[in-house]
């Protein structure tokens, strides 16, 4: 009896969400070619890290060295990409990671992976309404900051923000009530910010190579004690490391690394978008590699420019540009820069809201969340309560946290959730086939309910059971099989255990392992050792042959690659960061477990409820008006 129930509650957690193959008229005709896709992503992501982003990463974590931290973030991050396009390539609609994480891999992952996805969404409404706040008082001189700071500062404790920032609380609420409003942003207007964009990020890569001085990338612990002495505008002092182009140490770098994450985020735009091109297994591709490269060339040439204007640790960590065109005297051009990021930064903030309330509007309606939050304006076909919602808790972090500090909790979100999606590429690979027809699926649960009743007790087990070692390198079958699929969640699980064990002994005790210290390097060796074995294991057992539009290559070594780069620089962050990431995630099961595995659609098994993603607003990043033609 407990047995069954057992098995009843972890049928439950892996419940697949159906949906129903599109008819041949639903299928959009294919229409982009890759410089559409590139143009597409690119103009989504060169707004935020270029202009924001980069002078705190230079300044706090990587010094000139950020432009090695930007390569590491785009190698990951293309790598990533792929891996998302496989996932989206199993199912026939389209949609969002979460969306695909619960048709493919069941109700549990999906809502751990939304849960993970609504962090760095909420994190990022908070980051660009603080990083606004803070160009807007840089361009009418600091007197917002220097006022709240001189009423504020003694009473703020250490680990909040020198002062409240009720500038970017009032901007949230602006937002929110503009995205209630179901504003539209037209194509004509995009294009023309577009081309603005890149027009103002040529101009400052260019004049930063006119006015910078390569010194600034040779400092030494001379030129930072002349400039402790002798300047307040030093952000960073007492933690300049060796000096030079690297200033922090290989270990700056890979933290780095982890902070631009976010910054890469238009590729999600491109895997959503690729399904309407004619050959999305070549078109896709590529389209990621060049907006990759074209966004890593446009980063390293803004802060390589950044860097050599001026010292990085004289850098302002949140208005960077404006305040380095008025170090090398150029006054006139910081204004202009400081227009255009504000700008950009109302452009990001609208995307990022609407596309927090479509994931918060998504989860309720399947019932993973409270289902109040999924509520609708009906006049405007707006998710009502999910924009509230998400901009009360954006505008409270907004209000009470460093700008430093958000967009490090940001990152530890958007490392998990592509970790999530490795893993499950990984998996499913080599899992049987899947029915993602909700027909089908209840056809093959009662033919298993029958076969069951019948003959109980005389099931014929899978060929090879009796030597369950022998069938873990070499099985029986040359395709995947219920038994062969089970031995690789459980060999991907442990490799995830011990990849994590891996990764805090390299973080934590670098020095130990590499110094050759018995039992520290003992203890790496052992680990790869297993590692290896695990992965080889894997290796053995057979892939799915059905086609897809995309597959990543070089199973099953590249996932384990990138799980575990995605796990190291994760261990990169703070202890204080990762204290409230695990509050965060304990609320998010206790909202799971006391809430959407009994209120979830898939648990209620309503046969007249359509459980296919009908939701178009789940699918067009282009409209900021997700709802208004709602079915």
């Amino acid at each position: 009896m407990l047995g069954r129930h057992v098995r009843q509650f972890g049928e439950k957690l892996v419940r697949r969400q159906p949906v129903e193959p599109r008819d041949e008229s639903e299928i959009p005709t294919p229409h982009l070619n890759i410089f559409s896709l590139v143009v597409f992503g690119v103009n989504r992501t060169l707004r935020v890290g270029v202009y924001i982003l980069a002078g705190a990463v230079a300044v706090y974590v990587a010094g000139p060295a950020i432009i090695i931290s930007l390569l590491v973030a785009g190698i990951f991050n293309l790598l990533s990409g792929f891996y998302l396009t496989e996932l989206g390539a199993r199912v026939p609609h389209s949609g969002s990671v979460y969306f695909y994480s619960y048709v493919t891999m069941g109700q549990l992952y999906a809502f751990i992976t939304g849960w993970t996805l609504i962090l760095p969404l909420v994190l990022a409404t908070a980051y660009l309404t603080r990083a606004w706040s803070y160009t807007f008082d840089s361009l009418i001189g600091n007197h917002i900051s220097q006022v709240l700071e001189g009423t504020f500062s003694e009473h703020m404790p250490s680990f909040l923000a020198p002062y409240p920032d009720f500038v970017a609380l009032a901007l949230v609420l602006l937002m929110a009530g503009l995205v209630l409003l179901g504003v539209q942003v037209t194509e004509l207007v995009r294009k023309l910010s577009a081309g603005f964009n890149v027009l103002v990020l040529s101009f400052v890569i260019l004049s930063g190579f006119i006015k910078g001085d390569l010194h600034n990338w040779q400092l030494t612990e001379q030129d930072y004690k002349l400039a402790t002495s002798g300047s307040s505008d030093s952000y960073s002092l007492g933690l300049l490391g060796s000096g030079g182009f690297v200033p922090f140490g290989f270990e700056g770098i890979l933290r780095g690394a982890a902070m631009p994450f976010y910054s890469y985020f238009g590729l999600n735009a491109i895997i959503t978008a690729g399904k309407e091109t004619p050959n999305p297994q070549h078109f896709i591709p590529w389209s990621l590699g060049i907006f990759s490269s074209s966004c890593f060339l446009t980063y390293s040439g803004v802060t390589a420019a950044l860097t050599l204007m001026m010292p990085f640790y004289q850098i302002h960590p949140y208005s960077p540009l404006p305040q380095a065109f008025h170090h090398v005297g150029w006054a006139p051009a910081g204004y202009l820069v400081a227009v255009v990021i504000l700008c950009a930064l109302l452009y990001s903030l609208l995307v990022v809201m609407l596309a927090l309330s479509r994931l918060i509007g998504a989860m309720a309606e399947d019932g993973l969340l409270f289902r109040g939050l999924g509520q609708i304006y009906a006049r405007r076909g707006t998710p009502l309560v999910a924009v509230l919602v998400s901009a009360t808790l954006s505008g409270i972090l907004a209000v009470l946290f460093k700008i430093f500090h958000l967009v490090e909790l940001m990152s530890v979100g958007v490392l998990l959730s592509y970790f999530l999606v490795t893993l499950s590429v990984l998996v499913l690979r080599y899992q049987p086939d899947q029915s993602f027809s909700k027909k089908e699926k209840a056809e093959e649960e009662i033919q298993l309910k029958h076969t069951a009743e019948e003959s109980p007790l005389e099931s014929v087990p899978e060929a090879g059971t009796s030597n369950p070692l022998k069938s873990l390198w070499d099985p029986v079958s040359p395709t995947p099989t219920l038994k062969s699929g089970q031995i690789v969640y459980g060999c991907a699980f442990l490799l995830v255990l011990l990849l994590t064990i891996l990764s805090l002994l390299l973080a934590l005790w670098p020095s130990q392992v590499f110094s050759g210290d018995p039992g520290f390097t003992a203890g790496a060796v052992l680990l790869l050792l297993l590692i290896a074995g695990i992965t080889a294991i894997i290796w053995r057992q057979p892939q799915n042959p059905s086609p897809l539009p995309f597959r990543v290559p070089a199973l099953p070594v590249l996932p384990v690659l990138s799980i575990f780069v995605n796990v190291y620089l994760m261990m990169q962050m703070s202890s204080v960061t990762w204290a409230q990431f695990g509050i965060r995630n304990v609320v998010g099961l206790a909202i799971y477990f006391g809430h959407g595995i009994r209120h979830s659609l898939e648990f209620k098994s309503d046969p007249q409820q359509q459980c296919s993603d009908s939701r178009p607003w789940m699918n067009t990043p282009l409209v900021l008006n997700p709802l208004k033609h709602r079915k």
